[in-house]
C-alpha cells in the first residue's frame, strides 16, 4: 500500500468522479422516468380512464421512434382516446392483451437489426409462441433504404404479429430516412382510428401547382356513388413518380380561413402521360352532405382552376421487376391504384399481368372499359376477370374470383407472382385476405408479405 499523498488524492478524485457519473446517470434516468410519467398522465383524462387505452409502443435506437411515439400518443389523445406509452422492451403479453389496440413505432438499426432497447422483447417474447388472437395493431417502420435490409426489424415484427394471430388495422407504413409524406400518411391513419378530423401535419408538405384539365363521370346511372376520372396538368414544373405513388391534394380554406389539411389519393397515371389522374368517388354523409374533399373535387372545382398538390413516394406499393408475374386485385375506385401498374408494363415483354376487378353493375360500373379491353388486346394485360355484385347473372364480389380461379392463381404464385390489392379496407380487402388465405394458406401469405410479394393500398 502506498503512502504517497498525491496518489491518494488522485485515487480519491477518480472515485469521486465515478460516483458522480453514477449519480448523474441515475438522476438523468429518474428525470426521464418522471417526464415520461408526467406526459403519460397528461394524455388520459379522468373521464376517459375507464376505457381501454391505445397502447403506443416504441423501439428506438437514436430517439426518433420514441419522439414519434409521443407525437402519436398526443394525436390519439387529442382525438379523445386514452393512451399509454411504453418502450417495446418493457411491455409484456398481458399489457398487450388488455389494450384497445397497439400502435407500434419500430426502428431498424444496422443491417435489419432491432434497436438495443427491444432486445428483451425479441429474446423473451418474439422467440416464443404467443396467442394474440383479437389484438389489433398498426405499425410504423423506420429505416433507411440505403441499407440492404430496409425496415428489416419492422417487417419481422409485422410477420410475428400476424403469425401470432393479431390483425393489422391498416398496412405497415414504412418511413425512409424520415420521409415527411409517409409520416403524414401515418397521421391520416391515426385520425381514422379516432374518427376525428385530420390533425395538423407534423411537417408541412411543399406543394406544387396543378390545373384541373378535365373531369369525366365514369358511372352515370350507377346504384353506387358517382365516380369521376380527374386529370390535372402540372403548372411550371415537371414531376417524376412511379406506379404506386400517392398524391396529397391540399384542401381550400374553410369559413374560418383555416386550411383543413390535405387528402391522399392513389395516382392512376405515369409521368410519360404528362398528367396526373385519379378515380375519385363522391362521398356523402348520413345527412346527404357531400364529403369535404370529394364534394369539392367532383363538383365544385371547375376545369381550369389550380390546386395545391404534391406526389409522395409510397415504396410499400411500388411494383416488382418487369419480368415478375403480377396479380392485381381491387374494387371500385381502387382501380386507380392498379391502373398505373398495368400501364407501366405495356406491351408483351413482361412476366404476365392479371387484373381481377369488382364493382356493382356491368352496365354502369365497368370503369375504363375500352382501355381495359385494349390492354388485353395488345398484351399489356395477360388476363382480365371482373365481377359485378348487383347483376342478376353474377352476384359476385371480387374475392369470389380468387376462389374460383384457385388453381391458376396458385400456379402464378408458384412461378414467382406478386399480388397487389387496392380498394376499400372494409369489406373488399378483408374478403380478399380471407380468400387468399383459403387458397394459399395463411403461412404462405405471411411469407409473401415478408418477401414484399403481397402488398396492399387500402383505405
Amino acid at each position: 500500500m502506498t503512502a504517497d499523498p498525491i496518489r491518494w488524492l488522485w485515487a480519491a478524485a477518480a472515485v469521486a468522479l465515478w460516483l458522480g457519473l453514477i449519480a448523474a446517470v441515475a438522476f438523468g434516468r429518474a428525470r426521464a422516468r418522471r417526464a415520461a410519467a408526467a406526459r403519460a398522465a397528461a394524455l388520459t383524462s379522468p373521464a376517459s380512464s375507464a376505457e381501454r387505452p391505445f397502447l403506443v409502443l416504441h423501439a428506438s435506437q437514436t430517439g426518433q421512434a420514441e419522439e414519434l411515439a409521443w407525437m402519436t400518443a398526443c394525436s390519439l389523445s387529442d382525438g379523445g382516446a386514452p393512451v399509454r406509452v411504453l418502450s417495446l422492451g418493457d411491455v409484456d403479453p398481458d399489457q398487450i392483451a388488455a389494450a384497445r389496440a397497439l400502435l407500434i413505432l419500430a426502428s431498424t438499426t444496422g443491417e435489419g437489426d432491432p434497436p438495443d432497447s427491444a432486445s428483451r422483447f425479441v429474446r423473451q417474447v418474439m422467440s416464443g409462441t404467443q396467442d394474440l388472437t383479437g389484438v389489433e395493431y398498426g405499425l410504423l417502420a423506420l429505416g433507411d433504404s440505403s441499407y440492404r435490409d430496409f425496415c428489416g426489424f419492422g417487417r419481422a415484427l409485422d410477420g410475428w404479429l400476424l403469425r401470432s394471430g393479431a390483425r393489422a388495422l391498416f398496412d405497415r407504413v414504412e418511413v425512409d430516412d424520415g420521409d415527411a409524406g409517409a409520416l403524414r400518411h401515418w397521421q391520416h391513419q391515426l385520425a381514422q382510428l379516432t374518427g376525428s378530423a385530420a390533425p395538423a401535419d407534423w411537417s408541412r408538405p411543399a406543394f406544387d401547382h396543378w390545373r384541373l384539365a378535365r373531369r369525366v363521370h365514369l358511372n352515370p346511372g350507377s346504384p353506387g356513388g358517382e365516380a369521376h376520372l380527374l386529370t390535372f396538368e402540372p403548372v411550371d414544373h415537371a414531376p417524376v413518380w412511379v406506379a404506386g405513388d400517392i398524391a396529397e391534394i391540399g384542401l381550400p380554406p374553410g369559413p374560418t380561413s383555416v386550411s383543413p389539411g390535405s387528402r391522399e389519393y392513389s395516382v392512376a397515371s405515369l409521368p410519360e402521360d404528362g398528367v396526373v389522374e385519379f378515380i375519385i368517388r363522391r362521398m356523402t354523409g348520413p345527412d346527404g352532405a357531400p364529403g369535404l374533399a370529394s364534394g369539392w373535387l367532383t363538383r365544385d372545382l371547375t376545369p381550369g382552376e389550380v390546386v395545391d398538390m404534391r406526389i409522395r413516394t409510397n415504396r410499400s406499393f411500388h411494383g416488382p421487376a418487369r419480368h415478375t408475374p403480377l396479380i392485381l386485385i381491387g374494387n371500385g375506385t381502387g382501380l386507380a391504384g392498379l391502373r398505373a401498374h398495368w400501364r407501366s408494363r405495356s406491351g408483351r415483354a413482361h412476366g404476365g399481368t392479371w387484373l381481377m376487378f369488382g364493382e356493382r353493375t356491368r352496365a354502369c360500373d365497368a370503369f375504363l372499359e375500352e382501355e381495359l379491353l385494349a390492354a388485353v388486346a395488345d398484351g399489356t394485360l395477360t388476363r382480365l376477370d371482373r365481377a359485378f355484385s348487383r347483376d342478376a347473372g353474377d352476384r359476385r364480389y371480387v374475392q369470389a374470383l380468387i376462389e374460383q380461379q384457385a388453381p391458376e392463381l396458385k400456379a402464378w404464385v408458384d412461378r414467382g407472382a406478386a399480388i397487389y390489392v387496392c380498394g376499400s379496407l372494409e369489406g373488399m380487402s378483408r374478403g380478399v385476405q380471407t380468400a387468399l388465405e383459403t387458397v394459399l394458406g395463411s403461412e404462405r401469405l405471411i411469407e409473401l408479405t415478408e418477401a414484399g410479394r403481397y402488398r396492399r393500398d387500402v383505405y
